[in-house]
This record gives C-alpha cells, structure tokens and sequence, in this order.
C-alpha cells in the first residue's frame, strides 16, 4: 500500500530560472512542483500516474522512493513513514527511473548481484529470481559484456532487473517502456501485469495511451503539480467526454469542453 496524504514540493531556482519563467511566475526564489496531492495505491492493482512533461510526476515518485523529502504531508509506503523510517521503505521497494545510474565497468551479472548482495539476497534465491528476470528480458546474450558497452535498450533492461532482484513488496516504474523495442516492451507490460498479479503494490508513469488502456486499474492525471482526476480507470472511461483517452486526456489537462 502506498498512502499519499497532501504533500507538497517547491524548489529554489536562480536568478536566471527566474527570468527565464517570466512574469507569469510569482513564486520568487522557489517554484513550486507539487501541490497538495493525495492518492492510494493498493496491493493487487495498477496505479497509473499520467501527465504532460513538468506536471510533477517524476518528483511525486521520488518523494514515494525517499530519493527526495516532500516540504509538507506525508507518504506512507508499506505502513511506514517515509520520513521517519527511510532505509526501512527503501528496502520495501523496488524503484525504476529513467535517470538511475549504472556502473558502466560492471556486467549486467555482476551490477545485478552486487545490489541483490545489498538487500541480503543471495543463494538458490538469488538465482532463481535473476534466472526469471534474464530470461524475461532477454540479457542472457549480454550477461557478461560490459555496461558502458551496452546499447540504451539494453541498459534499460539490466535497470529493471537491478529494481526487481529482491522481490518488492511496492514497485515503482517511471516509464519503464522508454527505449525498449515493441517485442521487450511487451515483455515489460507482462512483467508489470505479474507483480499485479502476485499482489505487489504497482506505481507507475508513462506518456503511451496504451499502456495507460493495457495496463491501470486506478488513474490519477496530474497537471501543474495538482492531481486534476483520481479514480478507478473503469470510471475514467465510463465519465470520458471524448471519443479517444488520448483526447480525454488532452481536454482534462488542456481545459478543452
């Protein structure tokens, strides 16, 4: 379970950022990136956090993953606080974003085992779940070939795997599909559909409307750091005005009648 009960970002910008957002920003030496937003993500289901770039996503995931400290509210992952017991959230979760690094002298097998060694999985459990997670993604070719040598498809690849070594409770995708082929994205939206299915609390991001169709029980639309709709995607579809989710979309953030 993840509960998210009104949390609030800013972040302090330069002079130059100022300037550069013109008159329209009031904000002073600070712009403010999340705004008062609560949702629930529950065991057993898909929670889908869509938006357009700058909406306040990525931020919204990195406060659930501990990566970075909300100003105001709180965030509870797995019954813990995110503030009071951080290293004890982060062991509770598995957390892919598009800007996590990857040692670029390692190989997939030895970047994978050294976090699985971080979260104390080792043994015939280790090998089970990374003997899973190859085949699913197809590494097994490019197991033992360096990382920096690696194309960005590949890397993306070797980062989930890294995310799901020690089986999390709570999973957190930040458009995990982004520079994957159509055969390994398949494979990806399979993989999420599993954690679904084997009951782990599943957040994730993305822009491609249909993964949003393929893939989310619950939907939550944010725009300029508010959450604008937040309900089952059953209801979304049911309540939409226009003929395409993309368009739906278009006129919930874009104020279109």
């Amino acid at each position: 379970m993840i509960e998210v009960d009104h949390i609030s970002k800013k972040f302090r910008i330069s002079r130059k950022q100022q300037r550069e957002l013109g008159e329209d920003h009031s904000g002073g030496k600070f712009i403010q990136s999340v705004t008062d937003v609560s949702f629930k993500c529950r065991p057993g289901r898909i929670f889908t956090l869509l938006g357009p770039n700058g909406a306040g996503k990525t931020t919204t995931l990195r406060m659930i993953g501990t990566i970075l400290t909300q100003d105001k509210g709180t965030i509870r992952v797995a019954g813990l606080d995110t503030l009071e017991d951080p290293d004890k959230v982060r062991a509770k979760i598995g957390f892919l974003t598009g800007t996590t690094g990857l040692y670029s002298r390692l190989t997939p097998e030895e970047m994978v085992k050294y976090y699985a060694n971080l979260y104390g999985i080792s043994g015939k459990k280790f090998i089970e779940k990374r003997d899973s997670i190859f085949a699913l993604l197809e590494i097994n070719e490019f197991k033992n070939r360096r990382i920096g040598k690696l194309s960005s498809g590949m890397k993306q690849k070797v980062s989930i795997a890294r995310t799901l070594i020690h089986d999390p409770e709570v999973v957190i995708f930040d458009e995990p599909t982004v520079g994957l082929d159509v055969l390994t994205s398949r494979n990806i939206i399979k993989l999420i559909r599993d954690c679904r299915n084997n009951g782990k609390t599943v957040i994730f991001s993305t822009h491609i409307m249909g993964e949003v169709n393929m893939l989310s029980d619950d939907l939550a639309i944010m725009n300029k750091g508010k959450i604008v709709f937040n309900n089952s995607y059953k209801n979304f579809k049911t309540e939409m005005k226009s003929s395409t989710i993309e368009d739906e979309f278009v006129r919930i953030v874009g104020g279109e009648k």
